[in-house]
């Protein structure tokens, strides 16, 4: 590795511990609008709210009534980052490392997180979502567009990511990348990403650095 230039995250599930909330959400929106898909929230797990609703919700009258409610719920949710997290995220840019959200989640339901986290954009210096890619994780796209915004080569970057479909995107997009597990056990996610963390506390640039170059 040349050196770390990006670091790409994730959001939930990986920096904010929201998965139980939306498993919540989109089981009772399954359990109503698709009863005939019964593990309806695992498989739409790290899509887009367009795809979701494209593939999985017929017609356009059912369709708003489910953003609507999506909406609601995300309006009320809770938005609380892991422990470690932030000051992990602090370490990386003050060595440099320029920080970027890659989240599947679209504008409106960031703009819920920022009503609770009003300081939430100067945590980072790029937040990219849904809109700005057309392809939903597990494709890479969304990856390779947050290298790319930071005319970063891909490996001078480095993903973190807690959710199957994510790490995949990670690893297709040819970026090195680090699981989290947070909602998934080690040995689920070990055989699918280069390296597993158990959380963020602790955490360093210089870590991340030995981590990256095959020295932890």
């Amino acid at each position: 590795m040349k050196k770390l230039k990006v670091a790409l995250f994730d959001l939930d599930g990986t920096l904010i511990d929201t998965e139980g909330q939306y498993t919540e959400i989109w089981g009772a929106i399954g359990r109503k609008y698709r009863p005939d898909l019964p593990d309806f929230s695992q498989v739409i797990k790290g899509t887009t709210l367009t795809l979701i609703l494209d593939n999985y919700i017929p017609g356009e009258e059912l369709r708003k009534r489910v953003v609507e409610e999506l909406d609601e719920k995300e309006a009320g949710m809770r938005y609380e980052f892991y422990d470690g997290a932030l000051d992990f995220i602090a370490d990386l840019r003050r060595n440099g490392v320029k920080c970027a959200i890659v989240t599947s989640s679209n504008v409106k339901k960031m703009e819920s997180l920022k009503k609770q986290v009003p300081d939430f954009d100067n945590l980072f210096d790029r937040v990219l979502t849904s809109e700005d890619f057309s392809a939903s994780k597990p494709n890479p796209d969304c990856y390779l567009l947050g290298a790319k915004v930071f005319g970063a080569d891909l490996d001078e970057c480095v993903v973190f990511e807690d959710a199957f479909t994510g790490l995949q995107a990670g690893m297709s997009a040819g970026i090195f990348t680090i699981g989290l597990a947070t909602c998934n056990s080690r040995e689920a996610i070990e055989d699918k990403c280069n390296y597993v963390l158990d959380n963020f506390v602790g955490m360093t640039y210089e870590k991340v650095v030995r981590i990256v170059n095959n020295e932890e």
